[in-house]
């Protein structure tokens, strides 16, 4: 299967990928799990090696590389012990700069996306709010014109590498009267006066910053709207298929380094005397995971393949999502039971990627919101469109 989606150049590309990050990433993971605060200087070493740039045109400094390598880079980045560090870099590259890169004019570009591609600016994307997680268009978050100014007031939440980004790509309504064709999206540079941000306190992903961050008579240039006013939710709309197909990929590559994990240990695990793979029950188990995980990461890679060559895959990236991080969860689940009390305990991968990956059900838009949007689709017949440019 490996053969239909991935050449030689993707897999030299993730033999040095998994070099980097077993040279420069896991001997810090521990400490940033404890500290909760990635340390600046990877993500400049991440930009170095241009994983930030994979998608991104060579003119700002990217690679302009198919989507088969952002693939590439996020199982790898599944298999490291930290899903939280995980998420700071693809937030940063699949969240935040894709508007950059789809609604910024050419300064935005030059000003944030380039330096977001070498590594030397952090982005957040702050969409979900205390009051509305799934559901955006509810959103309260407000940008007012003020002479040559717009004025954000409100306040987003659960927002990664929302403590030390260096900007946020902000949706907040310019037109609150017309729902969710009133929402527009903005650039705001961090430093800016009125801004404040609390990291939260999770379950898990203890290694990335997550914030809850006030918005309090913010002022941006006009200059800063990227796109056209009121087509915010629109654009929204458009990249959730890529960020729900992000969810899914990491999903079945966290189950993936899960069972891998778990079929080692228990080829070494004996217990009335032979190794505990030997029992047929453990073994049954261990198999059904392990093709719910291959089912998932075939439909992964063809719906991959069809956004890559420009499909609108909304449907298939939401059954994706859906599908992918149910069963992420129950292999998981599985998997540190094989372990036993050792599965419980800290110094082994499994209770953290269980903690991990239980936020895969409810980031990007809850199972839900997934069952219902497929539902319109499936039962009522409803056509999602992509947005008009």
């Amino acid at each position: 299967m490996s053969a239909l989606y991935f050449t030689e150049e993707h897999q030299l590309f993730r033999a040095s990928l998994q070099d980097f990050l077993q040279k420069e990433v896991v001997p810090h993971i521990e400490k940033w799990e404890k500290t909760g605060t990635i340390e600046r200087f990877i993500w400049k070493k991440f930009g170095e090696m241009g994983f930030f740039g994979i998608r991104c045109p060579e003119i700002y400094g990217g690679l302009d590389l198919d989507l088969f390598y952002t693939v590439v880079f996020l199982e790898e980045l599944q298999k490291i012990k930290s899903s939280g560090f995980a998420a700071a870099m693809w937030a940063h590259s699949y969240l935040a700069m894709t508007h950059l890169l789809a609604e910024g004019d050419e300064r935005i570009k030059q000003d944030y996306l380039a330096p977001s591609i070498s590594g030397d600016k952090i982005g957040a994307l702050c969409i979900t709010e205390p009051f509305g997680g799934s559901d955006v268009a509810g959103m309260r978050t407000t940008a007012v014109k003020k002479g040559n100014n717009y004025v954000i007031n409100g306040s987003k939440t659960f927002i990664t590498n929302g403590v030390y980004a260096d900007y946020y790509v902000v949706a907040a309504k310019t037109s609150p009267e017309l729902g969710n064709k009133g929402i527009s999206i903005f650039l705001v540079d961090t430093n800016t006066k009125g801004i404040s941000a609390t990291k939260l306190d999770k379950l898990g992903w203890r290694a990335s910053d997550t914030a809850e961050i006030a918005f309090e008579e913010v002022e941006i240039p006009m200059e800063n709207l990227m796109g056209e006013e009121g087509k915010g939710f629109h654009y929204i709309m458009q990249h959730f298929a890529l960020e729900r197909l992000v969810m899914a990929i990491n999903a079945h590559a966290r189950a993936e380094y899960a069972i891998d994990y778990t079929l080692e240990y228990m080829s070494q695990r004996e217990a009335f005397g032979s190794p505990i793979n030997k029992f047929q029950a453990l073994r049954h188990t261990m198999v059904e995971h392990a093709t719910e995980v291959e089912h998932c990461k075939i439909f992964n890679y063809a719906a991959v393949a069809r956004l890559d060559r420009g499909e609108y895959v909304v449907k298939e990236a939401t059954m994706a999502k859906l599908k992918s991080t149910k069963v992420a969860d129950d292999a998981i689940y599985s998997c540190l039971q094989m372990l036993g009390g050792y599965g419980y305990m800290e110094e082994y991968p499994l209770a953290r990627l269980l903690r991990d990956s239980r936020l895969g059900p409810i980031g990007g838009g809850t199972s839900e919101i997934l069952k219902e949007i497929l539902s319109k689709m499936i039962i009522d017949k409803q056509d999602y469109k992509p947005a008009v440019k």
